[in-house]
């Protein structure tokens, strides 16, 4: 139910409730009432159904249950339920927020009923329950500005529960993104490069198998070589997703320790690859340490994919606060179309707070460079 309905039908209930009261002469105003006849009835009639309008036009409401109550008691009429929908009236405008409007309110419903009382020819009895029509008055303005202030508590609480239950879906949909991304990388990077030489091993034994058969063996056990590695690979992946420790034993040589094993891989392949290691080597920090060993095996699938190169020199260079990976090669870049290579080398390099650069070098092949800060090095 809506708000209108809900404040008409207290306008209806209030109107029922103040002309039983009347009628029944629950209360008492004094020696010189008069009987309640169908102008008193009307005025408790226009007083009662304003309360249709308390929260859409609160103000104008309440003026016209004050009113309404004025000239009911200076007509003498019985009961003090007469003032029921104006002290309603004080009580939503400060329910609302608007306080000094009920205080005006209030003020302009006590004094002209305490001036009819002063102006009586007799003073009101002690039972004249319109003696207390001020504290009433106080009494709606506290209890409205109780319950505005309570409800707007409950506002708050309940926004910062859905702010809360918000932030929390958010986190949990960015952390499966950052799981997915990584996934992606990690299938990615060692699936690729695996492939990358097992096809061109099965180009170089088929294209032996008729003139030199003696060299298809070195070719088929490289193939199986790179078929475990790739096993190895995607079990260490696969852990990773059951356990949640990306730093498990079977992934220990995904960082700089297994470089030599990558350029022998690569060697093996058919390229020419320099290693070479400049400065003081130290411990990295195993998601440094992977990411070094992930753009270098990237940087050498892309050689073997597209490059056609000969040689390719693979250089580290340890700063005491980076890392510096490069790959060069003599080759040329290639006509692939672009692919998710070069996009995850950039991104494993970002999220490390580094940078990656890549493109033809100066004199001629192609070049791929990173720098990976060092935060926690040993």
């Amino acid at each position: 139910m809506n708000s209108r309905k809900t404040d008409a039908l207290v306008a209806v209930g209030a109107l029922c409730a103040i002309i039983g009261g009347t009628h029944a002469n629950l209360s008492w105003t004094g020696p010189l009432e008069r009987p309640l006849d169908p102008a008193g009835t009307l005025l408790i009639t226009v007083a009662a159904l304003s309360l249709a309008y308390r929260r859409t036009a609160p103000l104008a409401a309440g003026a016209v249950a004050v009113a309404a109550a004025v000239v009911y008691y200076a007509a003498h009429y019985p009961g003090v339920f007469a003032a029921a929908p104006a002290l309603a009236s004080v009580y939503t405008l400060a329910m609302l927020g608007r306080r000094r409007a009920a205080i005006w309110l209030s003020v302009a419903m006590s004094l002209p009923v305490y001036a009819l009382m002063a102006l009586a020819s007799e003073d009101p009895a002690a039972g004249n329950w319109m003696t207390l029509l001020s504290g009433w008055l106080v009494a709606m303005v506290v209890v409205g500005e109780v319950t505005r202030s309570r409800r707007a508590y409950l506002r708050a609480v309940e926004q910062r529960a859905e702010e809360a239950e918000r932030t929390r879906e958010e986190a949990a949909l960015r952390r499966a993104g950052e799981e997915r991304l990584w996934i992606a990388q990690e299938l990615h990077d060692s699936l690729t490069h695996s492939i990358s030489v097992v096809n061109v091993q099965v180009a170089l034994a088929l294209e032996l198998l008729d003139r030199r058969p003696e060299r298809v063996r070195p070719a088929l056990e490289a193939i199986k070589e790179s078929g475990h590695e790739a096993m190895r690979e995607l079990r260490a992946t696969l852990g990773v997703l059951r356990t949640g420790e990306a730093d498990g034993a079977d992934g220990a040589e995904a960082g700089l320790a297994g470089l030599p094993r990558l350029v022998s891989r690569a060697e093996g392949a058919g390229l020419r690859v320099a290693h070479t290691v400049s400065g003081e080597p130290y411990a990295l920090p195993p998601e440094v340490g992977r990411a070094a060993y992930r753009i270098a095996q990237e940087a050498l699938t892309n050689v073997l994919r597209h490059a056609g190169a000969g040689a390719v020199t693979v250089a580290v260079e340890y700063d005491p606060r980076k890392i510096i990976l490069k790959v060069d090669n003599d080759g040329e870049p290639g006509t692939a179309p672009p692919g998710m290579g070069l996009i995850g080398m950039r991104e494993r390099a970002v999220a490390l707070g580094g940078s990656f650069t890549a493109g033809p070098g100066p004199h001629g092949g192609f070049t791929v460079r990173a720098e990976l800060p060092v935060r926690a090095a040993a």
